[in-house]
């Protein structure tokens, strides 16, 4: 039960209006906030909630949650503010920009006795959520590879590269599928095409301890919108497909392949779609957080999941800065 828990969204931008809607669709907005008064002023109207500032929002007693879709260089400062303040807190990805940083949101959190969820959207999509489910169920016996990429024409960012815009999502889908374990490895090129500093095509490999490989394409200028992520297992692959329609999202291959000394056995089979019961992830996801704060449970996606994934694209992101010094070098 949910009832009489209150939020407020600080950020009514690109993402945070969707925030705006479904919390206020599920009885749970409370005010909203915004750096822009007009925009703050729009939504309060809209959705007939008062605008307060992010200090009235931290003090306000019937507040028990913010719901943080800030920028990212924001979201330190802001959640540890807000963990500090007593309140529950919900942050859009990344959890924020330094490692060091989202661990010492964990221990507040966890120092405070208060709710850190890290909003990675596909963890609460039917789609991934059944694959999810019949890879730990051994449905495709040992995982051997996954790839995911995530691709569209536009919208092009400046004030982040398209690692950091795009890629949370696949990188916490893999590591959920590889049982929270960090690779052991993470290489990562990129590309800048519109900007001489910010990566418009990026390109992830992580190789795990159990020998599971798994690699992430991200681009903005791909001339098709492309979803996708694929699991390759020693019984069986899928692919996860969120371009498609409900019906065809998931398809499980029951192909094997056994590997002998001469060439490999490889028996394919035709795919079959994998029925999925339709929902809205985002509303599904907010109503978690929700139960969350009302059952004082931890989250699906919490903060040390959201670290696990911040460590990765960090290391991602070093490996592409430092293909850009040998560059400049060379």
């Amino acid at each position: 039960m949910t009832e009489g828990v209150k939020v407020s969204v600080i950020g009514c931008g690109h993402w945070g209006k969707n925030l705006v809607r479904n919390f206020h669709a599920l009885g749970a907005l409370h005010s909203v906030c915004d750096y822009d008064p007009a925009t703050a002023q729009k939504f309060s109207a809209e959705y007939d909630v008062p605008a307060l500032s992010f200090e009235e929002a931290l003090q306000a007693p019937d507040i028990q949650a913010l719901v943080l879709a800030s920028p990212a260089p924001l979201h330190f400062k802001m959640a540890h503010a807000a963990l500090q303040a007593g309140k529950d807190v919900y942050v859009e990805k990344p959890v924020c920009l330094r490692d060091e940083d989202a661990q010492a949101l964990c221990a507040l959190a966890a120092e405070k006795g208060r709710i850190l969820m890290v909003g990675h959207l596909l963890h609460y999509h039917p789609g991934f959520l059944k694959l999810k489910e019949m890879a730990d169920a051994g449905t495709f016996g040992p995982l051997r590879y996954i790839y995911s990429n995530r691709l569209s024409f536009g919208k092009i960012r400046r004030e982040e590269n398209v690692l950091w815009s795009f890629a949370p999502h696949d990188v916490s889908m893999i590591l959920s599928l590889a049982g929270g374990i960090l690779p052991e490895t993470v290489e990562a090129v990129g590309s800048c095409q519109t900007h001489p500093e910010i990566e418009d095509i990026a390109a992830i490999h992580m190789g795990f301890p159990s020998g599971l490989g798994a690699h992430v394409n991200v681009s903005w200028i791909n001339p098709f919108k492309e979803q996708k992520l694929v699991v390759i297992g020693e019984n069986g692959m899928a692919v996860f497909d969120d371009r498609e329609g409900w019906e065809t999202k998931l398809i499980h291959y029951p192909h094997k392949i056994e590997v002998t000394q001469e060439l490999p056995d490889i028996r394919k089979a035709d795919g079959v779609a994998v029925p999925l019961v339709e929902s809205e992830p985002l509303r599904d996801e907010c109503a978690h957080f929700l139960e969350c704060v009302a059952a004082r449970k931890t989250p699906r996606t919490d903060g040390e999941e959201g670290l696990r994934v911040l460590k990765v694209l960090n290391r991602a992101d070093r490996a592409i800065k430092a293909q850009k010094q040998q560059k400049k070098a060379a």
